[in-house]
């Protein structure tokens, strides 16, 4: 699942004031600081959340991305020269299916396995963007603490922030979309171009909100895997926002966690209407389904027996810029659904 422990279930402001002496002094509206940078008169830092954390960054010129939805953020601002490769573990469907397709080709693809502090040294990168639990991990000796005592700056989608034990940061996970692609316009010095990209995207969503079903909200079952427990989408992940503007309601919105176990039990009391099945590149959603279908413990819920199953691509599912496009299609799917 979206790469969590337990199994997982997966970014920062304005700058550029023209002289040194400037930048000491002064910040910016939107709450960006600007100062010298250590090594060269004319290089500029820009001061940006990371998580709950100000962190200085210069603009990097070797970013590394892991995961479709990393990717999909530096892509999506126009920012393909500034990515060196990109870290894609199995569960991702292939990049080929993306809407970024053609700037992936342009980049280096560094690794199919999960993200590693070797991979990001021997790339000799200056910039590396996952999420906490999400390519960033203690027990894999990879943080945003030892890159930063290397020399390498990190971002952390905020949708993840709500597990980081260091700097904790808890927003919608719409909003914390909007905010991860603000937070990296202002990195990378594309403010504006990243002001019109969340402001279509917002448009996108209150489109799909304004057409929702009327009435009460369809109840929804979002199943991630797991046979003797089921993971599913709590409150902190972007499937709970899909599900919600689109006129439905995640049965576990209330479960304040983001990728999370549940039991079948629960499953069974909550009476899902639809079931929303998360399709892996290693985890087909067919495969679910049957499963779905023929357990005791889900064969006879009112989804599986009227057959309502909705496939959310692994990058709709995760935090990028594809949430909406999962949204768009879920929001046609719950509007054609027959009672």
């Amino acid at each position: 699942m979206p790469q969590l422990l337990p199994p997982r279930a997966s970014f920062r402001r304005r700058a550029a004031l023209s002289t040194a002496v400037a930048a000491a002094f002064l910040t910016t509206a939107c709450g960006a600081s600007v100062e010298p940078d250590s090594k060269t008169a004319t290089a500029e830092k820009t001061t940006v959340k990371r998580c709950g954390e100000s962190v200085a960054y210069t603009k990097p010129k070797r970013a590394v991305a892991y995961e479709g939805g990393s990717a999909d953020k530096l892509f999506s601002l126009g920012l393909t020269d500034r990515v060196l490769g990109y870290v894609m573990p199995p569960a991702n469907p292939p990049v080929e299916e993306s809407p970024w397709a053609k700037e992936y080709a342009k980049v280096k693809k560094l690794s199919d396995d999960l993200l590693n502090k070797e991979i990001v040294v021997d790339a000799k990168a200056d910039f590396v963007v996952a999420g906490w639990n999400s390519g960033f991990s203690d027990q894999r000796g990879i943080t945003p603490a030892i890159l930063d005592k290397l020399g390498v700056q990190s971002f952390m989608h905020t949708e993840s922030c709500f597990n980081y034990p260091k700097h904790p940061q808890t927003l919608t996970p719409f909003n914390a979309l909007y905010s991860d692609l603000d937070r990296l316009g202002r990195i990378f010095g594309v403010e504006e171009r990243a002001k019109d990209v969340v402001g279509d995207l917002k448009q996108r969503v209150r489109a799909v909100e304004a057409k929702a079903p009327k009435g009460e909200r369809v109840p929804v079952f979002l199943y991630d895997s797991g046979t003797d427990q089921p993971f599913t989408a709590g409150a902190q992940v972007p499937p709970t926002d899909i599900i919600k503007s689109a006129g439905g309601r995640n049965v576990f919105a209330d479960v304040d966690q983001r990728w999370t176990q549940v039991n079948w039990e629960a499953v069974a009391t909550s009476r899902p209407e639809v079931v929303i099945v998360l399709d892996y590149g290693d985890q087909p959603a067919k495969k679910k389904i049957d499963f779905l279908k023929s357990s005791p413990h889900t064969r006879d819920l009112p989804a599986v027996k009227k057959d309502n199953f909705f496939v959310l691509d692994y990058n709709e599912g995760i935090s990028g810029p594809r949430n909406i496009d999962g949204l768009e299609k879920f929001g046609t799917y719950l509007r054609d659904l027959k009672g």
